[in-house]
């Protein structure tokens, strides 16, 4: 005879999905306790009849409703039936682990070699619906624990997982090499993928994870294309940082020119002279040490030139221009001091000259130019050979 104020409750650990209380044939008097988390089962001679949430109970007919035309008390509180209770732990069991068996088998889409990987990682589950996970997988075993459970779905998750994996690889030409990137898409649709299988034996896929594609490192193929793989990448990262180098050395470069520049610029200004002046001290300079007129034609610098020089860049060096010039003509008659004439500026220009081709402006006491009138277009023109305006001979 079962004793009368028996209380049933389960407090075990947290890596148990069902489990079956010891005590069985209990009275109608019998206290049921259900934590917040848990449901429990009624059975009676085999069926499975109400279904208890969190809560305390106790066995009586208005408490089942299901056996209240059954249970026969007459027997002084005993009942004359088969009773059991099954309690279902409904709390989310987190890192529970899974892992293929065997590798998969496909061709690398980079590089063309057949090649053997395997996966593993963890998932979450949670009992959905009791009766169906209690009736489906149970039965009448004692307890239903995630190993076990974990088991019952082990061919299910390595046919889903392989063939998933090898085909996103191939379709996506994932490579080898960079699988990684892609673990968070495999975990997003194989639990796509696997919910529905659980949820047909009552079971919730909450989350699944791929952590770890496992690669065939050692194998002599793989490891020769590994090295392949990052070479190249490391030839590629190699030019990209040789490039780089090169730009910035060139911007240096640049910036560097355009400091001196701009330092230069500064010391004309601040001395009181420009580029071309600059240059005309130069010029000038070459001019005075040379010795004979040949060296000035072998230059391509012409007689007027030179003197024009000597005027744009002062007194001291115009003079210079003129001695040379005056000591390379033979005996210095054609090119003296009576065939030149001084601008205002200081310039030295020769004796024919209208403007000065170092300030541009005219020069008092020109000699006036001989002009006529053209008979071709009737416009007066410099005397010559030839018309200046239409080009009639003159």
């Amino acid at each position: 005879m079962a004793k009368i104020a028996e209380i049933l409750m389960y407090e075990g650990d947290n890596s148990t999905f069902i489990w079956k209380h010891p005590s069985e044939d209990f009275n109608s008097l019998t206290q049921l306790i259900v934590h917040e988390s848990q449901e429990a089962i009624f059975f009676m001679n085999g069926q499975a009849l109400d279904l208890f949430g969190p809560g305390r109970y106790t066995l009586e007919t208005q408490n089942i409703p299901k056996i209240g035309k059954i249970l026969n008390r007459t027997t002084g509180g005993d009942t004359p039936f088969h009773c059991e209770v099954y309690f279902i732990n409904k709390t989310e069991q987190m890192a529970i682990k899974w892992g293929t068996d065997s590798k998969v088998q496909y061709i690398e889409p980079t590089y063309g070699f057949p090649i053997s990987i395997g996966a593993s990682g963890e998932m979450s589950l949670r009992a959905e619906d009791s009766r169906k996970l209690l009736l489906k997988l149970v039965g009448t075993e004692n307890y239903l624990s995630q190993q076990k459970l974990v088991g019952f779905f082990r061919s299910i998750l390595m046919t889903r997982v392989k063939t998933y994996i090898a085909q996103y690889m191939k379709n996506n030409a994932v490579s080898i090499f960079e699988i990684d990137e892609h673990l968070t898409a495999f975990s997003d649709a194989l639990l796509a993928q696997l919910a529905p299988d659980f949820a047909d034996y009552g079971i919730a896929l909450e989350r699944f994870f791929v952590a770890n594609v496992v690669k065939p490192d050692g194998e002599r193929q793989f490891e020769k294309f590994k090295e392949l793989h990052f070479r190249q990448y490391a030839d590629i990262a190699e030019a990209k940082l040789r490039q780089q180098t090169d730009l910035i050395y060139a911007q240096t470069e640049a910036q560097k020119t355009i400091i001196e520049s701009q330092a230069m610029a500064t010391k004309r200004a601040q001395e009181g002279y420009t580029y071309q002046q600059e240059r005309g001290f130069d010029v000038a300079h070459d001019v005075a040490r040379n010795e004979a007129v040949g060296q000035f034609t072998n230059m391509g610098v012409g007689l007027g030139t030179m003197v024009g020089v000597g005027g744009a860049v002062g007194g001291m060096v115009g003079g210079a221009v003129g001695n040379a010039m005056n000591q390379a003509m033979p005996g210095g008659a054609n090119f003296t001091q009576n065939n030149t004439v001084t601008c205002s500026c200081g310039a030295i220009l020769p004796a024919s000259a209208k403007f000065c081709f170092s300030c541009g402006n005219p020069i008092a006491g020109a000699p006036a130019e001989e002009t006529i009138i053209c008979p071709g277009c009737g416009k007066t023109v410099a005397k010559g050979k030839f018309c200046l305006e239409c080009g009639q001979k003159l």
